[in-house]
């Protein structure tokens, strides 16, 4: 995403200025260059977002809140409890 905000201005073209980026940089990452790629690859005639758009926003905000691809169920993050002696 840096790489992206830096050398290009595919970022700028979707958001406008620098705030929404930097910000969902740190907050929701996934979300943002979902957003990026729905508003430059995906947009209407009008201006709008196509259904296809509306869903890798969708996709990302599941990535972002960790619905999708996290590491539930994987043993990856949870606690053991010690073992007690008897």
């Amino acid at each position: 995403m840096i790489i992206l905000w830096l050398f290009t201005d595919y970022l700028s073209h979707a958001f406008g200025g620098w705030l929404l980026p930097f910000l969902g940089f740190f907050f929701l990452p996934t979300t943002t260059i979902a957003y990026a790629i729905a508003q430059n690859g995906f947009s209407t005639r009008s201006g709008g977002i196509s259904t296809g758009g509306i869903l890798i926003i969708v996709l990302g905000v599941l990535v972002d809140f960790g619905l999708i691809g996290g590491a539930k169920g994987r043993g990856v993050g949870k606690r053991q409890r010690p073992k007690r002696a008897r």
